[in-house]
């Protein structure tokens, strides 16, 4: 399929879930396939809410990337969800700051309060979620679909993004001057939490930098676990 054709597609399903599953929301990680689809709903005024979470440990290069997404896009508001103080202070408190390197149970556990909380508020309502997920980027996604059932949180979940490679994520933002976030120049393909994210070595896989001292098959925060 060429890059015309596929978004084309990408465009049509986008605007199929907003006149079909209103009020629809996408989640904005502003990682780049995130700011492939906040240019492609701002571009095409799709009616589309869009919503990020700030886990409060975000790096200084995503909180640029929120600011320059403001600048340019004035007309489309991100939402910003937080978690919830009293959560993260219990968490701390008994844990430690940095506890979720000692395992993966303590690790999710950090996800949870400091993502999925927050993601369930943000979902509250809705219809229809929308992710920048892409089958290559991860041995967890090889199985997803565009439109599944996201039975955790009880609406559809679309991943208009899902067939796209990494190419193609470049060259729409390439082509189209969207912004981005600085740590893709610097061997970050996938970019979340800064104490989780590091950069990664060539030919390593696109997730490796993500939660790396732990085992592939554990590499999610559980915001797209299949239940």
């Amino acid at each position: 399929m060429s890059m015309d054709d596929k978004l084309a597609v990408t465009v049509a399903l986008l605007q199929r879930i907003a006149a079909e599953y209103s009020p629809a929301v996408f989640a904005n990680s502003f990682g780049a396939e995130d700011m492939v689809l906040t240019d492609l709903i701002a571009r095409h005024e799709i009616g589309i809410e869009i919503f990020s979470l700030d886990t409060g440990r975000l790096p200084a290069e995503t909180y640029e990337l929120m600011q320059k997404t403001a600048d340019a896009y004035p007309a489309t508001q991100v939402l910003t969800f937080f978690p919830s103080a009293a959560s993260v202070e219990r968490y701390v408190n008994a844990n430690g700051i940095n506890a979720f390197y000692e395992s993966v149970d303590l690790r999710k556990e950090c996800c949870r309060i400091r993502k999925l909380e927050p993601l369930a508020r943000a979902l509250s309502g809705k219809q229809a979620w929308v992710t920048g997920l892409r089958r290559e980027q991860s041995p967890t996604r090889t199985d997803m679909a565009h439109q599944e059932f996201d039975d955790a949180n009880g609406l559809e979940k679309f991943n208009p993004l899902l067939d796209w490679t990494e190419k193609d994520v470049w060259a729409y933002i390439r082509s189209q001057n969207v912004p981005y976030n600085a740590l893709h120049d610097k061997h970050y393909p996938s970019i979340g939490c800064a104490p989780c994210t590091r950069s990664i070595a060539m030919g390593e896989d696109v997730r490796a930098g993500r939660w790396w001292w732990e085992n592939p098959e554990f590499k999610e925060c559980g915001l797209h676990a299949k239940h």
